[in-house]
């Protein structure tokens, strides 16, 4: 099947033993608790930009993650990374994320570049605004790059926040809408790591209802985004 694998694009270049050495130590490490309250805990609040919006035929350009640790943005513990693309979005994409076919040329190689997103989220729960295409675009390269499928725990605050104050759930519906709500600054829109901090922030922004409904630790978290998802997505399935 080597050949089929090739001519569809699947098969995954080989890891040198160091990277497999690395993948195989991710995989041993502990998961932790999902109940651990939010002032224990360490969340990695992420956020990507791709090629495009296509999660079947666009590209994982670059991931952006910052660490809510022990309820706080913790700014020294971040990350910022461009995987290298062999070919270069289109004009009007690098407009929106400003990443220039120069620095997506000499990105970080991808599997190198997956292993350290690995290394640096390790186990611990996964927060974003809008999951799905996330999840999807991160998934997508490491089943591809890597060969397997992560399966973390997420949190979305495109649920949660509405869910939390439903009072505006129909006047914000955005990242920039809840942002510009709670008075959330961003350094650079449509920067993953500008983005994953924005997110952050509002994270931190909702703790007051957040401990006004006992929504004490990521399993309330992920509860809470599951309940709104399947009460607002029709034939969810979830």
């Amino acid at each position: 099947m080597n050949w089929l694998s090739r001519l569809l694009g699947n098969e995954k270049p080989p890891l040198t033993p160091e990277q497999a050495r690395r993948l195989a130590a991710w995989r041993a490490l502990p998961t932790p608790a999902p109940r651990r309250p939010h002032d224990q805990a360490r969340y990695v609040v992420v956020d990507v930009e791709s090629s495009g919006l296509n999660v079947n035929r666009d590209r994982l350009i670059a991931i952006g993650a910052i660490a809510v640790n022990h309820g706080r943005i913790d700014l020294a513990d971040g990350l910022e990374i461009v995987l290298k693309q062999e070919t270069i979005s289109a004009k009007d994409n690098i407009l929106i994320h400003g990443i220039t076919d120069d620095v997506q040329r000499g990105g970080v190689p991808p599997a190198e570049a997956l292993l350290v997103f690995l290394e640096y989220v390790g186990k611990d729960p996964l927060i974003a605004f809008h999951v799905a295409f996330d999840n999807t675009m991160i998934s997508k390269a490491l089943r591809k790059v890597l060969g397997f499928k992560l399966d973390h725990g997420w949190a979305d605050l495109a649920y949660i926040a509405p869910a939390l104050y439903p009072e505006l759930r129909y006047q914000c519906r955005s990242l920039d809408q809840w942002m510009k709500h709670f008075g959330i600054g961003n350094f650079a829109r449509h920067s993953a790591l500008a983005d994953a901090l924005a997110t952050a922030e509002l994270l931190l922004a909702l703790r007051p209802r957040l401990a006004a409904k006992k929504i004490a630790d990521f399993h309330g978290l992920r509860d809470t985004y599951l309940t709104q998802y399947r009460a607002t997505t029709p034939h969810s399935g979830m």
